[in-house]
């Protein structure tokens, strides 16, 4: 037995393993925006009704098409809000109806084909990597033919192209390109047979344009097609960012018609190259080779050369001249440093007495300076007197020297004065 909860938990993880993400179109009715930035409304159709949400982080740029009444694309999780036991769908993506239709309709085609193994990796076969011949499935008079001529013609020029003409936009044109790579299949199984001339893969391509313009290659009939063709199939529709159910069931997927035609020739067009730089480096080596053979001839006539007994007596008698010329110029150059050296040193004596002059005047100078400052005369100059015991001549330089009556001389700078001392 079970609760409500439990049996609504078990419905919410089944519709959410069963059910899972879905693109649904309808029309909006019951729009309500929370305050929260949540919004909720129904999606219905003539016959049935949806409850969605759409949470405030979801579906960013394309949340203004959330309007009543506006007929609409969602992408979205299925689930249940199971405090109403409710189901309802989580919205990731809102598109309007018409390109939004078609996206739904190749969302669900990619799923059936992709379930039944269309797209397995392991079942996509390898290029050829010399083709010879190469059937083309595209307009004639289209864009995408132009450039896979030009590439061709520039890096493969031997490349052999048997176009089967087909529309590639607009109603029918999906049976015409499903029809186009059966008769190639058909063509390479006469072309074996009459001529052992087998056709290495097909190239299915058309340039670029709107989801429109591209639709036919996302028709079941032409995946079916290149699924059960016997060759290799190149797919190169559209543009770099453009991706077809064609794309992802061919054995190859190139960007663009001209990348098609690249990988097609890539072999050869590196062969090519590989050739013509093989040439350029044998020649490159012959050209080394050479000019090593002559470099060495030409080191061995010079050692030849060298080594002739005339050329070493020569030199020998060079090298005497030589020693004799250095023996003569360092003979000159010394007796000129002998001169120089002579004239230098009676200059240096004749400085060394001059300063030696100068330095005794300037000490004798500074001598009398001194003798002059100390002398008694410069003492009494400058208001000083001298006294001595007059019968002595002993200097007095303190009271308790002299006693009462004693005779003294005071000598002034002009004259003198005796004195006797009292009691």
């Amino acid at each position: 037995m079970l609760t409500v909860a439990e049996l609504t938990g078990n419905v919410r993880r089944l519709l959410e393993k069963e059910v899972g993400a879905v693109w649904v179109t309808g029309e909006i009715t019951n729009l309500r925006a929370q305050s929260s930035g949540h919004i909720y409304f129904s999606l219905k159709d003539s016959a049935a009704q949806l409850q969605c949400v759409c949470f405030r982080d979801a579906a960013r740029g394309t949340r203004e098409l959330l309007q009543d009444g506006q007929k609409v694309v969602l992408h979205g999780d299925v689930t249940v809000y199971e405090a109403r036991g409710q189901y309802q769908l989580i919205v990731q993506e809102v598109e309007l109806q018409g390109v939004g239709a078609l996206q739904v309709a190749l969302e669900k085609l990619k799923q059936k084909l992709k379930a039944e193994g269309l797209f397995a990796v392991e079942r996509k076969r390898r290029l050829r990597r010399f083709p010879q011949r190469i059937g083309v499935v595209t307009s004639p008079t289209g864009a995408a033919l132009q450039d896979v001529l030009h590439v061709v013609q520039r890096r493969h020029p031997l490349l052999e192209l048997i176009l089967a003409p087909c529309r590639v936009q607009g109603q029918g044109a999906a049976e015409e390109i499903a029809a186009a790579i059966r008769l190639l299949n058909e063509f390479n199984g006469a072309a074996a047979e009459h001529d052992g001339r087998k056709i290495d893969l097909i190239l299915v391509t058309r340039g670029g344009g709107s989801l429109e313009d591209l639709w036919a290659f996302n028709e079941e009939v032409v995946a079916r097609a290149i699924f059960e063709s016997q060759l290799p199939v190149v797919s190169a529709v559209g543009h770099e960012i453009d991706f077809t159910i064609a794309d992802f069931v061919a054995d190859v997927r190139a960007a663009t018609p001209s990348a098609a035609a690249e990988i097609i020739t890539e072999a050869a067009f590196a062969s090519r190259q590989l050739v013509a730089e093989t040439e350029k480096y044998l020649r490159t080596m012959v050209e080394q080779r050479l000019s090593a053979a002559r470099a060495g001839w030409q080191s061995l006539t010079q050692r030849l050369v060298r080594a002739h007994p005339r050329r070493r007596l020569n030199e020998q008698l060079q090298r005497l001249d030589d020693l004799q010329t250095a023996l003569a110029r360092c003979a000159r150059q010394g007796l000129r440093a002998e001169a120089v050296r002579g004239r230098d040193l009676g200059r240096r004596l004749r400085e060394a007495a001059r300063h030696g002059l100068q330095n005794e005047k300037l000490r004798l100078t500074g001598a009398e300076a001194r003798l002059r400052l100390l002398s008694p005369e410069n003492v009494l100059a400058r208001g000083f007197s001298i006294t001595t015991d007059a019968a002595t001549g002993r200097v007095i330089r303190a009271a308790q020297e002299v006693g009462a009556g004693q005779k003294l001389k005071t000598r002034l700078k002009f004259g003198e004065v005796r004195s006797v001392v009292e009691g």
